[in-house]
């Protein structure tokens, strides 16, 4: 239909009327001929495209007489022609729509404060006429004003009872309160308009929330509400209005029939669970409710409308409260994660039911464990990037504590064993194991325990090896039992808190041993009495330069060699940021995202050979600590000697202490290995992999070789190694997330092979110098503490409030709770620390007793000072 504008007007020779009407007719001259021009604003420092249309029109009167019952047209001869230009601007304006999910009241605390802390304190307005957004928007903003900034320089908010448009407007008093300087809130009106909308000409909402009803066909947007947000630097403290418009007003075309408005204005810098985002989820959630709209519809004055909504969140939170949720199953409980298969394998097999569950689980993918990686994108360069990063991580690292345990044993256990040892049990595991991505190596403990028993032996005049090896068969005897009566299952009492606090202290353990080094070759090379004396020789040369000293005897026994130190020093830090830089270097903008990853794949690697290289070509003037590879008796089996019933006994008490860090350790790894984060597809193997230990240590303590189980950090790195992550953004946070992981044998499997062939390449070995291996140390620790939930609640003590993660503990546990529970897991540590780094003996002995008693400490105790849901959602697994 074309536009037609009419009038009547009287016949001036006679009383009829007639009606002229007047009609655009779609001609062709009045298609409107669009025109651009592009215009550079010098205030913006942007370019604009102004948008104009040229009109060429001609109208057509046609004239009704009533009397005559005719129609006259007249063509206007005049042909009207104008130019019309609306100066329209043309703008981009990036709309991007987010799922965010419904606030869960019973979980997130923050909700339940915020609507208590609010709705009592909001500004409410009921039946406005104004439909215009701006102009409520307008209102809200400068009774918020009027209402939070003191007048006569009074220090209260005042709380008088205001009209807007008829409507009934009233603010319950809500002081702002003073800074520490006098300071208060100063509300620019401009400023906070501006940063409503997209900008000055499209008045679109730059921040909305808004309920969607969806169907198994089609969804649709709830129109009857709209949840608007803004956040501003002039402000200090959070501020919500609720309006109740007295008509539906059309703020859009997806919110047409608006009857609700919920303003949220919020700082720039809030905590993440007290955000803008976060509080208008929180009065969104509420709103959703068809229910609650239909009551607060009703409701007549200011007092029934916060009644009614307060009543509905009580509700709503009971109702939630009392829903049951269903947690993630535990790793060790095989009853709940495979209830038919117990009930199976319990009948047929009655005693080591445990183990033949696990045997069950991973038998039908043994095969597949050695060539699925193949069939997986990119799984021939994983392969070898983590074959070749194990083969240093692990090398090194045995090579390292050979050097320890060859010093506290006198040479007994010599640096080829450790090498040896390291080889033959990760092939060993690597082919018999159940869970294959444990990785198997001596740790710091075992050695700290070998050392003890150095320290009897000595101290009660009995030979070591024997010893030894009788620790070491009792230690298997106990890791048989566990593994037969699945003993393993107790450790589904041992929570990730504790988890991750023995983990951290095997990371103390790598840096405290780092430090140890470099302080002792400090002490023995740059603090001494020879570099002393230098000093005091050169320095009377310089005050005496007209006469020449000579040189005293004591210098001439040996040199100052401090650059030594320096160097020692320098190729530590250096492996540690190497290795440490290339690690993280997937995260940089830099070469393509396949190179990059391939740094990052084989940066332990390159950053030891690269420091290796200068050591020892670059300085080789300067002379580093090395260690000694020559070992003639490799695989030498003990000759047991007649021993008494004492130490049969005592070496059974220490057996069984030993077969308890063990079994902690091991279930510890496999623990982490099998989170439910890391996604793994072929079932754990607990119980196997226990009694896979046993008889792995029960064979090399006949040989007087080092023992070993399950480590940490290597084998959570081996499967970051395997892993496919992806970055997500959460609020501004970045979370590194594991998408997949790569089950194989091949990576322990060829690295350990690899391991075997470096003691025919012992030449090869002794040019790594030390330090190159406490900068390992070091990596291996930092590196580990990437998804340390414990190590990032202690960094939350020096964290900017504004900068908390939105992770689920922040949102639902109170502040106070999760510094108190950090705190005792602090205190933990601190006690694990104290035992095993005491210089006295026999307090070692204690480390894997305490271990239990924090297992013990969690679930008894800790329970009567933090709430189970609390703890609950500190300590899941995820």
């Amino acid at each position: 239909m074309h536009r037609t504008d009419s009038y009547f007007r009287r016949n001036p020779s006679g009383t009829s009327i007639r009606r002229f009407s007047f009609r655009r007719k779609p001609t062709k001259e009045s298609i409107p001929i669009p025109t651009s021009t592009w215009t550079y604003n010098d205030e913006s420092n942007e370019w604009q495209l102004l948008r104009g249309s040229l009109y060429l029109s001609s109208l057509v009167m046609m004239v009704e007489d009533d009397d005559l019952n005719l129609h006259q047209f007249f063509d206007d001869e005049t042909d009207v022609s104008r130019l019309q230009k609306d100066g329209a601007h043309i703008q981009l304006v990036y709309n991007k729509t987010e799922h965010i999910p419904l606030k869960d009241f019973a979980a997130e605390i923050r909700g339940g404060k915020d609507i208590k802390e609010f709705i009592h304190s909001a500004l409410v307005l009921l039946d406005v006429q104004d439909t215009s957004i701006g102009d409520l928007l307008e209102i809200i903003l400068r009774q918020i004003k009027q209402t939070y900034v003191p007048h006569n320089g009074g220090s209260g908010a005042t709380s008088p009872t205001l009209s807007v448009s008829n409507a009934t407007t009233t603010m319950i008093s809500n002081t702002v309160s003073s800074m520490a300087s006098g300071h208060r809130e100063n509300l620019n009106i401009e400023e906070i308009k501006q940063a409503l909308f997209v900008n000055d000409r499209v008045r679109i909402l730059a921040k909305t929330l808004q309920a969607t009803t969806a169907t198994e066909t089609n969804w649709t947007y709830d129109q009857s509400w709209l949840a608007i947000m803004c956040t501003s630097p002039s402000i200090l403290k959070r501020h919500v209005a609720i309006a109740r418009l007295k008509n539906p007003c059309n703020l859009g075309r997806n919110c047409q029939e608006a009857r609700f408005i919920v303003f949220i204005l919020s700082p720039m810098k809030e905590k993440g669970t007290k955000n803008f985002l976060e509080t208008g989820r929180t009065f969104a959630t509420i709103f959703a409710d068809i229910e609650l709209r239909a009551k607060l519809l009703k409701a007549a004055t200011q007092q029934e409308f916060i009644s009614i909504i307060d009543k509905h969140t009580d509700h709503l939170m009971e109702q939630q409260t009392a829903v049951v949720r269903t947690s993630l199953p535990d790793p060790f409980d095989d009853i709940h994660t495979n209830p038919d298969a117990s009930k199976d394998h319990i009948y047929y097999c009655s005693l080591p039911s445990d183990i033949c569950m696990d045997l069950s689980r991973r038998l039908p993918h043994y095969f597949s464990d050695y060539y699925d990686i193949f069939k997986t994108y990119r799984g021939p360069q994983k392969v070898l990037s983590t074959a070749v990063f194990l083969y240093f991580a692990c090398l090194l690292p045995s090579i390292a504590f050979g050097v320890l345990n060859s010093q506290a044993t006198n040479d007994t256990i010599s640096v080829p064993k450790a090498v040896a040892s390291q080889c033959l049990g990760g092939l060993f595991f690597s082919i018999f194991a159940g869970q294959p991505l444990i990785v198997v190596s001596t740790t710091a403990p075992l050695t700290i325990y070998v050392k003890v028993i150095y320290g009897l032996c000595t101290w009660y005049d009995v030979d070591f090896r024997d010893t030894y090896a009788l620790v070491g068969l009792w230690n298997s005897f106990f890791l048989i039992l566990y593994a037969i009566f699945g003993v393993s299952k107790v450790m589904k009492w041992s929570t990730r808190s504790t988890e991750e606090i023995f983990a951290l202290f095997v990371s103390i353990a790598f840096l405290v041993d780092a430090s140890a080094h470099v302080y002792k070759n400090f002490s023995s090379t740059y603090s001494t009495v020879i570099c002393e004396q230098h000093d005091e020789y050169w320095t009377k040369q310089k005050l005496n330069k007209s006469t020449a000293l000579s040189l005293p005897e004591e210098l001439s026994k040996g040199p100052c060699s401090r650059d030594s130190s320096l160097l020692y020093l320098l190729l530590t830090l250096g492996t540690v940021w190497l290795g440490t830089f290339l690690y993280k270097f997937k995260q940089t903008p830099y070469l393509t995202s396949a190179k990059r990853e391939l740094l990052t794949d084989y940066a332990l690697p390159v950053s030891v050979i690269v420091m290796s290289l200068v050591g020892s070509i670059l300085f080789s003037q300067i002379n580093l600590p090395s260690f000694a590879v020559d070992s003639l008796h490799l695989f030498d089996m003990v000759k047991f000697k007649p021993v008494s019933v004492k130490q049969i006994v005592g070496t059974g008490v220490l057996g069984f202490s030993l077969s308890l860090l063990m079994f902690l350790d091991q279930n510890i790894a496999g623990a982490i290995v099998n989170s439910p984060a890391n996604k793994l597809k072929k079932g754990k193997a607990f119980h196997v992999d226990l009694f896979v230990i046993a008889i792995l240590n029960g064979w090399l303590s006949l040989f007087g070789l080092t023992w070993m189980h399950g480590a940490l950090p290597l084998s959570p790195l081996h499967v970051k190694a395997l892993a496919d992550t992806e970055e997500r953004v959460e609020q501004g946070h970045i979370q590194s997330v594991i998408v997949k992981v790569r089950e194989t044998r091949l990576t322990v499997l060829i690295s350990h092979i690899f391991i075997g062939l470096s003691l025919l390449m012992r030449h090869v070995l002794k040019r790594i110098p030390m330090p190159v291996l406490d900068g390992l140390f070091l990596y291996l620790a930092l590196t580990s503490l990437d998804g340390n939930q414990f190590f990032e609640r202690v960094t939350l003590f020096f964290t900017e409030q504004a900068a908390y993660p939105p992770n689920h503990y922040i949102r639902q546990v109170p502040q106070r709770k999760i510094h108190l529970f950090t705190c005792l897991q602090l205190i933990q540590l601190l006690i694990l620390c104290a035992l095993g780094f005491s210089p006295i003996l026999y307090t070692k002995l204690i480390l894997p007793i305490w271990l239990v008693f924090m297992v013990a400490f969690r679930y008894r105790l800790l329970p009567k000072l933090i709430a189970t849901k609390y703890l609950r959602a500190l300590d899941q697994r995820l």
